[in-house]
């Protein structure tokens, strides 16, 4: 049987998370080469003081493959996990490479209280707009 690579965002899933081989194995269903590699990516840019310039130093240390490094890197900044810094940034003081991201958590934490705020809203007029909104996508 194979096994499901795309991510699910289940909330049993999510509460059973514990360390990063939880979070990474979220993130990389079924690909045990991108769960190590971003393993890798994150722990690496955890420790760093200040961007990392290139992470390619990675492969040959932990025999990671140019591909799937930078399908990983991609994936993990699409997520909103890790970002690019320009040396334009002026907050880096010039400085440019990888650093940890905080948009994914600020997105995750937007979209929680925007549920809760939907969830709790039980005025009429709502519930009317809600409706009407549910009719145009069917």
């Amino acid at each position: 049987m194979t096994e499901v690579t795309k991510i699910t965002f289940a909330a049993r899933k999510i509460r059973e998370i514990s360390d990063i081989t939880d979070l990474v194995q979220v993130f990389f269903p079924g690909n045990r080469n991108q769960q190590h590699t971003a393993g890798r990516i994150l722990l690496a840019l955890k420790a760093a003081t200040q961007p990392v310039r290139s992470l390619s130093y990675l492969e040959d240390r932990y025999g990671i493959s140019l591909r799937t490094l930078q399908r990983t890197r991609a994936k993990l900044s699409r997520l909103g996990l890790i970002e690019r810094i320009s040396w334009m940034n002026s907050r880096y003081g010039g400085q440019e490479g990888w650093i940890l991201s905080g948009r994914m958590s600020t997105a995750l934490r937007q979209l929680a209280d925007k549920i809760d705020s939907w969830r709790k809203d039980d005025q009429p007029e709502r519930k009317g707009k809600d409706e009407q909104l549910v009719e145009l996508i069917k």
